[in-house]
């Protein structure tokens, strides 16, 4: 476990030293304060104390974000040949997943947590459904994980930062949008498999404040999936070589 927390830190200080963490802090929050209290359907717009518009722009922001912060995790140190001295450490292919999955999930957790003055707010202004915000924190949480174990995964298997970012979105995109969309179209069994492979589903089930147990077995399953993966592409390129 130190292992993993020394490349967390490594990795997390790379984010900040090369600007991209800063970036990634000022659009997050530019995008979702902009959405959330001055355009569209707005707190004040909707006329109730909610941050449905905050969690509904999020949802989206963040499933462009993360491939680009983790489209580097993996395929840069590939390109650049910094993989093989980083393996001929002390560490485990695992110990490097997890580092850099805990890098990327920090970084995302300190841009959600900045958010927290719009709860803050909301809360002295108007009667909020606490459990409903919370919930919506931990859906975002959730699937900020999942599809960064997907990031990590496309990053895994090719050494060009574009191809792994556009590969992440590829793959996001079945479990954001098109499981939904295959679920409302068809039925019985394959309906209700689409229905339950979507993302958005139980995003939003989290949202509406409900903890089910399925929502965050589904979530903790593709996190668990996608590390798997990525650590069997690592091991696996490191036996060809």
């Amino acid at each position: 476990m130190k292992s993993v927390w020394i490349i967390a830190k490594r990795e997390l200080q790379s984010f900040f030293d090369s600007l991209i963490a800063y970036i990634m802090l000022v659009l997050f929050l530019g995008f979702s304060g902009f959405f959330t209290w001055l355009y569209g359907a707005d707190v004040f717009l909707v006329g109730q104390a909610s941050l449905n518009s905050f969690f509904d722009i999020a949802f989206w922001t963040l499933f462009f974000f993360i491939p680009a912060i983790t489209m580097r995790m993996l395929a840069e140190e590939k390109k650049t040949g910094t993989i093989e001295l980083l393996l001929t450490k002390a560490v485990t292919d695992r110990d490097v997943i997890l580092g850099k999955f805990l890098a990327c999930f920090l970084l995302v957790t300190i841009a959600v947590l900045f958010t927290l003055p719009y709860y803050i707010t909301l809360a002295n202004i108007g009667n909020v459904d606490h459990g409903a915000i919370w919930c919506g924190y931990l859906g975002l949480l959730l699937m900020s994980a999942a599809y960064i174990s997907i990031g990590l995964f496309t990053s895994s298997i090719t050494n060009n930062q574009i191809v792994a970012f556009l590969l992440a979105l590829f793959i996001g995109l079945f479990f954001h949008i098109i499981f939904n969309v295959l679920a409302s179209s068809t039925s019985g069994f394959i309906g209700q498999l689409f229905h339950t492979l979507s993302l958005s589903v139980h995003f939003e089930s989290l949202s509406r404040g409900v903890i089910d147990t399925k929502d965050i077995v589904y979530f903790l399953s593709i996190i668990a999936v996608g590390l798997l993966l990525a650590q069997t592409s690592l091991a696996k390129r490191n036996l060809t070589n």
